[in-house]
């Protein structure tokens, strides 16, 4: 599996959560570390180089300016060497303790390839953010849930598990990362929910506001309708088509 974590100045996280990923894999899962520094200031960058001399499962993809989480995201995933991909934000508040459980969702039994088409999210149980962000995360979910019918209570939950196909088969655009269920569905896909973790963010800023989510997801949330309508639908006739 690929974990991807994108990270715009996040330097004071980095190693802790190196750790902590390392813990909860080691042993189980072939896997790799996949950071994607999105223009960062701070020198994540060169700390994430020394970690991977002591962690070969570690590296990292750079991008040349600040292009946004869904940008890196993207980028992590278009270059992951595995098939399963585990999405969690650079923070420190996504508990890399939980990625198992939500692995083995993906499988139908133990061993087999992850089914294509399925997407696990992490439910935040209790939310260890500010009183704001709690309020704006659930009027945003609840808004976004009734117009996308898209089941899933906590899209803003940054850690995610799917294969990579699913995801490649997704459109792509800026903020996708909030609008993963619907998309999913929207292929004829299928999301399950699963209570995680949630931590209080111990070091570093957040780079999240109000003002810098609202404006934008009302226009994503047009954007996503539009393309729900738009779906083509076409099958092959299977008694015509039997050797393609």
């Amino acid at each position: 599996m690929s974990v991807v974590v994108p990270v715009y100045n996040e330097k004071e996280n980095i190693e802790p959560l190196v750790g902590e990923i390392t813990a909860s894999l080691e042993g189980h899962y072939p896997y790799e570390i996949v950071y994607v520094d999105d223009g960062s200031s701070d020198g994540t960058v060169r700390l994430i180089d020394t970690l991977a001399r002591r962690h070969p499962v570690l590296r990292c993809l750079c991008h040349n300016g600040n292009f946004g989480q869904s940008s890196a995201i993207a980028t992590g995933v278009a270059h992951a060497r595995g098939s399963l991909i585990v999405t969690l934000d650079g923070d420190g508040q996504n508990d890399p303790a939980d990625i198992p459980r939500l692995v083995a969702v993906v499988y139908e039994q133990p061993g087999a390839k992850p089914l294509d088409n399925v997407l696990v999210v992490g439910r935040r149980r209790k939310r260890r953010d500010t009183w704001v962000r709690r309020i704006s995360s659930r009027l945003a979910n609840g808004v976004r849930s009734r117009m996308l019918k898209d089941d899933t209570p906590d899209t803003g939950s940054g850690l995610k598990v799917f294969s990579r196909k699913t995801f490649m088969d997704l459109p792509r655009f800026d903020h996708m990362h909030r609008f993963l269920p619907a998309l999913v569905i929207r292929n004829q896909g299928r999301v399950v929910s699963i209570e995680v973790n949630h931590r209080e963010r111990r070091r570093g800023k957040s780079k999240y506001g109000i003002h810098n989510r609202l404006w934008v997801g009302i226009v994503d949330l047009i954007g996503v309708m539009w393309l729900q309508r738009r779906r083509i639908h076409s099958q092959l006739k299977p008694d015509r088509n039997k050797n393609v």
